[in-house]
């Protein structure tokens, strides 16, 4: 019994080792995905922090409340590349007009891009009730 255990100690070390191995020895695979620069898009991401567009601007739900969330911006119908070039240009009453160059506005683009690749926002609607409960609700 006692020679029986040994074996299966070391059988399932070697094959603990031969799949650590395996795995190191593997090259990671890195999806590509030709909608978007994935430098510029790195480089969107620090335009979006230095101009600090999460206070007014969400995220996947997690940002500030002034703005509309901009997680799936480009997609959205009626929207798009555009309509995000031109408010950055000229702004509105709530948002100023950002004085960015081109390589900052592509950058941003590109960051906006990336970020409607990785998935979708999943803002939920509440309603304050009449006995200071919030309650969720569903929109068609």
């Amino acid at each position: 019994m006692k020679l029986k255990a040994r074996h299966t100690f070391f059988i399932l070390s070697a094959l603990f080792l031969i799949y650590s191995v395996s795995i190191y020895l593997k090259p990671l695979s890195v999806n590509t995905d030709d909608r978007f620069d994935k430098t510029a898009a790195a480089n969107g991401k620090l335009v979006w922090q230095t101009y600090n567009c999460q206070a007014c601007h969400q995220l996947y739900g997690l940002g500030g409340y002034l703005g509309p969330d901009l997680t799936n911006i480009l997609s959205q119908t009626g929207k798009g590349e555009a309509l995000v070039k031109a408010m950055l240009k000229t702004g509105t009453k709530q948002m100023p007009a950002f004085q960015l160059t081109e390589k900052e506005t592509h950058e941003l683009i590109d960051f906006l891009k990336s970020t409607n690749a990785s998935g979708s926002a999943d803002p939920r609607n509440f309603e304050n009730t009449n006995f200071g409960m919030i309650e969720r609700y569903e929109t068609k």
